[in-house]
């Protein structure tokens, strides 16, 4: 298969079995989602929908959240690790968008990213999933699988991202991927596939013996 042609292989495959894909982290509003995706760095999404509705019980707006004592907040997200800095993060940004956003979660990249905790794909994911922006946040699964695919020869996120915006469509970028990590857990997991085993690589590369060795990011 050409590049093109597995790319549109990938497509259609990933909507036929996740023609509606859901968001993984439970949310009721940007705010919530934004939290819970700072949450989910070096975390399961499982681990942090435990969390964060003991979280949310205690606070789940700005407003309340900024009278949570910072040592409570890590008490809480301990399970969820690296708790001091993710504590720290959403302390920090709640204030910030009480004082400059009227409480609100901006609808932009730039303020996203300068807010405390937050990152690109952190910001990436609040403004496809929360505000419909096209977007397409790369994790590691996302750059694992790209790379088994042929879809990018990046060696970081960052290249990995760059490269699948060139290959699909703008208009699919927000459920794309979310089917990918999908995908990704349940059929091309990190030790459940090497490039050879599941249904998409048997297919785009069907003539491959070996493992595929991939970057981490």
């Amino acid at each position: 298969m050409t590049k093109k042609e597995r790319t549109a292989y990938i497509r259609k495959r990933l909507e036929e079995l996740y023609p509606n894909p859901p968001v993984p982290l439970d949310h009721k509003d940007p705010y919530t989602l934004l939290i819970a995706v700072l949450l989910s760095a070096q975390c399961t999404d499982v681990r942090v929908n435990q969390i964060t509705p003991l979280l949310f019980a205690r606070a789940d707006t700005p407003q309340a959240m900024v009278k949570v004592p910072e040592e409570e907040i890590r008490a809480i997200i301990r399970p969820c690790g690296l708790s001091p800095m993710k504590a720290k993060g959403i302390a920090g940004l709640s204030r910030i968008l009480l004082d400059q956003y009227g409480g609100e979660v901006p609808a932009d990249m730039v303020a996203l990213e300068a807010l405390p905790g937050v990152g690109h794909k952190t910001a990436s994911v609040v403004m496809s999933q929360a505000f419909g922006v096209p977007s397409f946040p790369v994790d590691t699964h996302i750059h694992r699988l790209a790379q088994r695919w042929g879809l990018t020869s990046g060696k970081n996120v960052v290249q990995t991202e760059r490269d699948l915006k060139r290959l699909f469509p703008e208009s699919s970028w927000n459920d794309l991927h979310i089917q990918i990590i999908l995908y990704g857990r349940e059929h091309c997991s990190a030790r459940g596939c090497d490039g050879t085993v599941c249904g998409i690589c048997r297919t785009v590369y069907p003539n491959r013996k070996r493992a595929k060795k991939t970057f981490k990011s």
